[in-house]
Order: C-alpha cells, then sequence, then structure tokens
C-alpha cells in the first residue's frame, strides 16, 4: 500500500458472537496495512467521537435482533444527527457485517440499515465483493461467503454457543471484509492525492448550487 488508511470498527456486541467478527474485520485490515481502532458504540467516550470523525472508512457492525441492529446500535446512530447536519462523515468509505443465531436470520435487514445510515450521512458504502460460497454440491460450509450475503460480512452462531463456537468461514469472511475495505480505502486516498496535485481545484469543498 502506498498509503496507510485509517479504518474503525464501529461496533455492538450481545453474547460477544459479534466482537469476535470485529476482532476479525480488524485483523483482515491491519493485514492490508491499515491503521485500525475498534470502538464499542455502547460505550462512547469524546476520545472515540474523535477517532469516529478522524476515520477514512468506518465499518459498522451489530447482532441482528428481530430483524434489525440491536437497540444500543440504533441510540449511537441516533446520536450521529449532530454529524449528519454537519456534514463530518461526507465522502468516508462505510461498509458491514452482522451475526444472528439463523442462517438466515434477516441479516439483509441489518446491512440495509447500516447501508442507509451510511447513505444520510453521504458517505460510500463497499460492498463485500465476494461471490457466495456453499451453493453447489461441489462446494462446502467452510466456504467464505457461506451464508450467500453481498452487502457485508455476516455470521450465524446458535444463540447457546460461546463465543469460541463462531464458525472459522463466518471469521474468515469478516477478515476479508475487513481487508478489501482497507484496499478500497488505499485506492480512494491515492486517487484524492492524484487528484490534490494535478487538479486541485477539484478538490475544493464542495457546495450546494444556489436555487434559481
Amino acid at each position: 500500500m502506498t498509503c496507510q488508511p485509517k479504518i474503525v470498527i464501529g461496533f455492538t456486541s450481545g453474547a460477544g458472537h459479534t466482537e469476535v467478527l470485529a476482532r476479525a474485520v480488524a485483523d483482515g485490515a491491519i493485514e492490508r496495512g491499515a491503521r485500525v481502532a475498534l470502538v464499542r458504540v455502547d460505550e462512547l467516550a469524546d476520545s472515540d467521537w474523535a477517532t469516529l470523525d478522524d476515520a477514512d472508512a468506518i465499518i459498522f457492525g451489530s447482532p441482528t435482533y428481530m430483524g434489525t441492529a440491536s437497540a444500543a446500535f440504533h441510540a449511537f446512530a441516533e446520536s450521529t444527527s449532530r454529524r449528519w447536519l454537519e456534514q463530518r462523515w461526507r465522502d468516508k468509505l462505510a461498509a458491514g457485517f452482522t451475526n444472528s443465531a439463523c442462517k438466515a436470520g434477516d441479516k439483509h435487514s441489518t446491512l440495509a440499515y447500516f447501508a442507509t445510515l451510511a447513505a444520510q450521512h453521504q458517505m460510500n458504502w463497499i460492498n463485500l465483493g465476494l461471490h457466495p460460497g456453499w451453493h453447489t454440491t461441489a462446494e462446502s460450509e467452510d466456504d467464505l461467503n457461506r451464508l450467500g450475503y453481498f452487502t457485508g460480512a455476516t455470521a450465524a452462531t446458535c444463540a447457546d454457543l460461546p463465543v469460541d463456537a463462531v464458525h472459522h468461514a463466518d471469521i474468515a469472511t469478516a477478515a476479508f471484509l475487513g481487508g478489501r475495505v482497507a484496499e478500497q480505502a488505499a485506492i480512494f486516498l491515492t486517487g484524492r492525492a492524484a487528484l490534490a496535485d494535478t487538479h486541485p481545484e477539484v478538490t475544493q469543498e464542495w457546495k450546494e448550487p444556489e436555487h434559481v
């Protein structure tokens, strides 16, 4: 990598399964050369907000409860309204991951919620970038993206199992997402730097056009 993106993984975790994914996302991003911070968004200090604001990319994570992200994550999302108003996160990259007890478990709803939150902040969503695994008889449950989601990384962990039971393929898929975001962030940063060098007028602050 020619530059070192700053990536924040902002997540909540109930029984700890989602935290396992968060750490895997971090490992994947670090392996690709990014600087990474893990932030529990249900325990935010002022310094954590500063870390989020300074990030090049934010990867959202939450368990899926009752068809959406946890109440703690929703509270965090609502608390970002000031940043939305001030466009502090505009043009950052965003991605997401989630865990539920069922193989389906309405995880798509949680990922779509993350993507909508990112869009409201005028961020750029990075998808998982993987074909589905385990979708033919020649494939297996050990494949990356074994659950066949495209918007982000997912995991299915039986609710009564401990954190060390998170499926290894789901952990590897989460790590892949972290690496993908790190790579895309490096591309974005390199492109912006090149534009600033060759066409500085393009990088000036964008302003709303005046209404006619």
